[in-house]
């Protein structure tokens, strides 16, 4: 005798199947306790879940430095060359 399987929704996360949620906390790294947290505020939706973590570990990056421009750097190594070669009072060779 065949069992029909329940149908579920592609876009929902099914609380009661823990293979579902096992790959869920799998896919996006984390524990029991953050995924439960994160359903209980933003729902069951597997979209904003994932937006929902994204976003988290976005705010845990460090802000980038200000790095100058290549032109800049270019520009400062070439400067450097030149200064290098001619030095004044010396004869050019």
């Amino acid at each position: 005798m065949r069992r029909s399987k329940s149908q579920s929704f592609r876009n929902k996360l099914d609380l009661s199947d823990r293979v579902q949620v096992r790959l869920v906390r799998k896919r996006l790294r984390l524990s029991d306790s953050e995924l439960a947290e994160i359903v209980e505020r933003i729902g069951n939706s597997l979209s904003g879940i994932s937006k929902q973590v994204a976003l988290q570990r976005g705010k845990g990056l460090p802000q980038q430095a200000d790095v100058p421009a290549a032109a800049v750097i270019a520009f400062a190594t070439v400067a450097e060359q030149v200064s290098t070669e001619f030095t004044p009072g010396k004869p050019a060779s």
